[in-house]
């Protein structure tokens, strides 16, 4: 009896990769700080101290070497900024070969 496990493995699920819209710069995390925020190499070259929002918090698990999304903050924003997205491995590696990810 299969129990529900193993059920829809061959097939592939396709999604679109979230591109970066105005205001928004990708980057990788280099450091994990606590308490919700994270200090992130920008690929404009800026390292900034980043916050993950409480509706991502509990949603999602950002570690060390991540691809995220970033938007600044309007003051601050050459040292501050808040993630919106993290990226996969495979949809890391999309953006790479499409230039927006240049570090």
């Amino acid at each position: 009896m299969n129990r529900g496990r193993g059920r829809g493995q061959d097939t592939q699920q396709v999604r679109r990769v979230r591109s970066p819209r105005k205001g928004e710069i990708p980057g990788v995390v280099e450091q994990i700080l606590g308490h919700g925020k994270l200090k992130v190499r920008c690929a404009d070259g800026k390292i900034r101290l980043s916050r993950i929002p409480g509706k991502m918090k509990k949603r999602i698990w950002i570690r060390e070497g991540d691809v995220v999304l970033i938007k600044p903050w309007d003051f601050q924003s050459d040292e501050k900024a808040d993630v919106i997205w993290r990226y996969t491995r495979t949809e890391a590696n999309w953006l790479e070969r499409r230039g927006y990810l240049n570090l």
